[in-house]
């Protein structure tokens, strides 16, 4: 895979690298310390995995240059990084040195350091014996960097919602009566790569009883006639951005009672996108899907959060929940998905990932939200 293909261009992260040291600064502290992860991709595009063996990004606070920490024998992993074109220094080690030691040479004494975390313990445990102190994280500087896209980054968040919305477009060829979940979900999983991801994230195929469990994944049940399905389904997309998309599925005409609960559902779902503009909180927007469920009686039966933010982690900042007092930026990227969970009946879900503009919000998924009849 060329290194074009997988990061973007080299400048984009000298950029991200300069404004991590200012915000690092202006939270108090000398150096932070990025491990493989989402953090080291986002910072230099690198896919270096997290071994026994210790790889570091360390980026000083008060001037200098971020310098990687790197096992000889792992020196290949910062190949398609833009570690090469930024010229950042590289001190590789090998087995018998303490590569601990060598990230505390670059660092002044008594640094007050902040770590990833998606650090593990394994290399944390270490480098606090030789500070003298735990480092403190530094999720609270990076969500700053990660949470509000730029251009490059909402443009590959479009390209994953269209490749997973042809994805959904394509439900009927798999989704049918006689067929077990664990079925329909090879068939999805195929799918998503087929239509542009690098792989399938995850497939959630909910049927029947078991769409009322929110993250239940796939069994070996047989779909029946009359089954409302969930699928919630995403991965990623070069260069590492993620898709992630629910819709609800009847095998044959639903109960009309089951039609006219997930059609409160799909106003749900609106009023929370319509909600969305900068300036207004998070927690606003969770309000507006679950205040207008609950006015009809179901608010009991929608049990998590409105959504979460979106782009190397399925997971990650700003999270659409009650008490986050966080209010939209232009370029916050997030779920609105609310459901409705029947416990032992079924379940609805309807997900779309949208991007906060300057007057509102765009969604990158634009397949019917309505529950969608198949033939059952």
């Amino acid at each position: 895979m060329s290194a074009a293909a997988s990061r973007f261009p080299a400048a984009r992260y000298a950029e991200r690298l300069t404004r991590a040291a200012e915000l690092g600064a202006a939270a108090g502290l000398d150096a932070l310390l990025i491990t493989p992860g989402p953090d080291l991709r986002y910072l230099l595009g690198s896919r270096a995995e997290s071994f026994e063996r210790l790889t570091c990004l360390v980026i000083p606070t008060g001037g200098g240059a971020a310098t990687v920490v790197v096992p000889r024998l792992e020196l290949a992993s910062l190949n398609d990084s833009a570690v090469a074109e930024l010229a950042v220094p590289v001190r590789d080690w090998v087995d018998g040195q303490n590569p601990y030691e060598l990230v505390a040479s670059l660092l002044p004494a008594a640094a007050r350091t902040a770590v990833t975390d998606a650090m593990p313990a394994l290399h944390l445990v270490p480098l606090a014996g030789l500070f003298g102190s735990v480092p403190v994280l530094a999720t609270d500087v990076l969500r700053e960097l990660r949470m509000v896209k730029d251009d490059d980054e909402i443009d590959a968040l479009r390209r994953a919602g269209a490749a997973i919305d042809r994805v959904h477009a394509r439900m009927g060829e798999w989704l049918r009566p006689g067929r077990t979940e664990a079925d329909v979900a090879a068939d999805i999983s195929a799918a998503i790569l087929e239509e542009g991801h690098t792989e399938a994230a995850f497939v959630i195929v909910g049927s029947g009883p078991h769409g009322a469990d929110p993250h239940h994944e796939v069994s070996d049940r047989v779909l029946e006639s009359g089954d409302i399905v969930v699928i919630d389904i995403g991965g990623p997309v070069e260069p590492g951005y993620n898709s992630d998309s629910t819709r609800t599925y009847s095998l044959g005409e639903p109960d009309p009672d089951v039609a006219a609960k997930i059609a409160l559902l799909e106003a749900a779902q609106q009023a929370a996108v319509d909600a969305v503009k900068p300036g207004v909180t998070a927690e606003s927007v969770d309000a507006a899907a679950r205040d207008l469920l609950a006015a009809q009686g179901l608010g009991e039966v929608f049990v998590h959060r409105t959504g979460h933010g979106i782009g190397l982690s399925v997971h990650e900042e700003p999270y659409i929940v009650g008490g986050n007092t966080d209010e939209l930026r232009p370029g916050m990227a997030f779920s609105i998905e609310p459901g409705i969970y029947f416990r032992g009946e079924w379940g609805a879900r309807i997900e779309d990932i949208v991007v906060v503009t300057a007057d509102g919000c765009e969604a990158v998924n634009r397949r019917p939200h309505g529950l969608t009849v198949l033939p059952g």
